[in-house]
């Protein structure tokens, strides 16, 4: 994952401008300013930031060809000779590998830099090198580690410097203040590198949020549309091939004696299944090209739909007893829930209960919940037989308002499927 800062911000500004051309684009986003740069610098932690060994040993050299240049300005009591020389150019060196291992640099760098200064050499020569060590550390490290930290290099700094000279003593502990500012500069800077990344991780989580949120909703959409047409389909279908078998039947039977009026209600029939059916899928269609909200679906189905289905049953052979007593209207999603249950268990008995099934259909209301049964005295689906998507179907019908759906063969024989569906309920899909 690729972490981006306020700081390296401006340069994102082609990239998501669509009236930038896309040369200008690559420009700012390869090259940014020196400002971008220097911010991006500053909130990268420096634990992670890229070819940080080769930039901490241009760092050490040009740290020691600044001591160096002082050394050599120094006058002839305080300017180092060999020993001190060595002794300066060796603190430099640990700096290479301060990213790494803070404490330990700056532990070397004690260890190299107190002999140098009880030895009387010129004492600013090393001092930048040591801040550098001092804010690595308090950037690196937790607070506490950091003033511990500074509070162990002042007293074995002070203690040098009195076995030496009380004089020198009182210098160090003069300057001290610059050592107290840097430890904070330092803190400062990782409390605020903490408080960007923070930001870019939140940030990171609401667009993966969001993501994962259109994503859910796409794939619920797409079972949505899977269940409607597989409902609208699968009962015009039904329908259609057992009004079809009733017109060949009547045409097969006794041609000479040809009954017109069933075979031209049959095929009446049939064309009106199609209709409702064309009807039906029109609608599914409009919202598929629909570049509005999702929402915008058209009327839902409801239980005023539910004589239609057990109109269209009785004219495929199905013997319907309905019992409907329903005092208050459902919500819409919780009606649109039942209507696709009653029709799909209407499909199944008419399709796998036998020729001329009874089924029985109650819908009745109660505190707080809609109860939906259809019963048939049929054989159920062909054992073995391949299986299909009409009862995932109709417990995800349930499921999506919240309800709870049961299905199976009874015990006396036949098939029956329960429904108990909440009349409390959000607004959802269907």
């Amino acid at each position: 994952m690729t972490r981006s800062f306020p700081g390296a911000l401006p340069s994102w500004k082609g990239a998501f401008r669509p009236d930038v051309p896309e040369d200008d684009t690559v420009q700012e986003t390869t090259r940014p300013r020196l400002g971008e740069r220097i911010m991006t610098a500053v909130n990268r932690d420096p634990r992670t930031a890229p070819h940080g060994t080769r930039n901490d040993a241009l760092l050490a050299v040009v740290l020691a060809v600044a001591a160096v240049c002082v050394g050599l300005l120094s006058d002839e009591a305080r300017r180092p000779d060999a020993l001190g020389w060595t002794l300066l150019l060796a603190v430099h060196v640990p700096i290479v590998w301060r990213r790494r291992h803070p404490l330990l640099v700056l532990a070397a760098l004690v260890a190299l830099i107190v002999p140098y200064h009880a030895l009387q050499y010129n004492h600013l020569a090393p001092t930048p090198v040591a801040y550098v060590a001092l804010y690595t550390v308090a950037v690196t490290g937790r607070p506490l580690r950091t003033i511990l930290t500074g509070a162990t290099v002042l007293a074995i700094s002070l203690s040098v410097m009195l076995t030496v000279s009380t004089h020198q003593a009182l210098e160090l502990l003069r300057i001290s203040g610059w050592i107290i500012a840097v430890l904070f500069c330092g803190i400062d800077v990782r409390y605020y590198r903490q408080y960007v990344s923070a930001i870019v991780e939140r940030a990171v989580r609401a667009e993966r949020t969001r993501e994962e949120e259109a994503r859910r909703r796409v794939a619920e959409e797409r079972l949505r549309i899977a269940r409607d047409l597989h409902d609208l389909l699968a009962h015009s279908i039904t329908l259609i091939g057992v009004q079809t078998s009733v017109a060949a039947h009547v045409l097969a039977a006794d041609p000479e004696r040809l009954d017109r009026e069933t075979v031209a209600k049959a095929l009446d029939d049939i064309a009106g299944t199609c209709r409702t059916a064309r009807g039906e899928l029109r609608t599914t269609l409009e919202v598929l090209r629909e570049h509005g909200p999702q929402d915008t679906r058209g009327p839902l189905p409801g239980l005023d739909g539910l004589p239609d289905l057990v109109a269209a049953a009785r004219l495929a052979g199905a013997r319907v007893e309905q019992d409907l007593r329903v005092r208050t209207d459902p919500p819409p999603a919780v009606g649109a829930a039942a209507y696709r249950i009653v029709q799909e268990a209407l499909t199944n008995a008419v399709r796998h209960a036998g020729p001329e099934p009874a089924v029985r259909l109650r819908l009745y209301d109660e505190p707080g919940a809609l109860r939906v049964s259809v019963t048939d005295d049929g054989t159920g689906p062909v054992p073995g037989g391949s299986p299909g998507f009409g009862l995932v179907g109709m417990r995800e019908r349930a499921r999506s308002v919240g309800g709870t759906l049961d299905a199976g063969p009874r015990p006396d024989g036949g098939f029956e499927v329960t429904a108990a569906l909440p009349l409390a309920v959000g607004e959802g899909t269907v």
